[in-house]
């Protein structure tokens, strides 16, 4: 099973606050968050690279699970997780570049989810649950009745994401959630240390 507190590191959104992603990764795990992902969309330099290796060796050495976002490569290298979008490598064909990771994979509907049935993966992700302002041009919102409804379909564990809330945490969780995945609700304007200390803890309490 997953925690169900699933903060993502996104390393765009934090260069826009002026916040260091490493520091960000930090603080999570120093809070009490037992899985993170690293999610980089910007093209992967050399710097970005050992940027994430050495959040990899932070987590591992606090024994927190590492996910890498898209880069199966990636996470072969660092020996973490992976996690997919309908855009990237198929979860099989990833699945030959990292073997023992484990795989998380996206979707939007009911559709991708049956079909994600059949794929080797270890988690699924449905979302967006609301609207988001985290993705750029995001999918059609599936609302607490698409996180139902595709929890009637896979007996995986499956992370809600997308414009979730504090509030509404324990509403989707009810709804059929193991996981609430959380981007822009860690990293609001103005965002300082303290205020993402404050907003951990207030998230580990919604998804308790």
């Amino acid at each position: 099973m997953l925690p169900r507190f699933y903060p993502i590191i996104d390393t765009q959104l934090l260069e826009k606050r002026g916040f260091e992603p490493e520091l960000f990764a930090s603080t999570l795990m120093d809070e009490g968050a037992r899985i993170i992902q690293i999610r980089h969309k910007a093209p992967l330099t050399r710097s970005a690279f050992e940027l994430m290796g050495r959040i990899r060796t932070r987590a591992h050495g606090a024994g927190v699970l590492c996910i890498i976002n898209d880069r199966a490569d990636v996470a072969a290298i660092l020996n973490a997780g992976l996690h997919l979008g309908q855009d990237d490598l198929p979860p099989a064909s990833a699945r030959r570049v990292a073997p023992g990771a484990l795989i998380g994979f996206s979707t939007h509907n009911e559709d991708q989810a049956a079909r994600a049935a059949h794929q080797p993966i270890g988690y699924l992700a449905i979302g967006p649950v609301y609207q988001t302002s985290s993705k750029q041009d995001p999918d059609p919102a599936v609302g607490p009745a698409g996180v139902s409804a595709v929890r009637k379909l896979t007996h995986l564990p499956l992370v809600a994401i997308g414009g979730i809330t504090a509030e509404t945490a324990p509403h989707v969780l009810a709804s059929g959630a193991d996981s609430i995945a959380v981007i822009g609700g860690l990293a609001p304007d103005g965002l300082t240390l303290d205020i993402l200390r404050q907003r951990i803890r207030i998230w580990l309490q919604a998804t308790k």
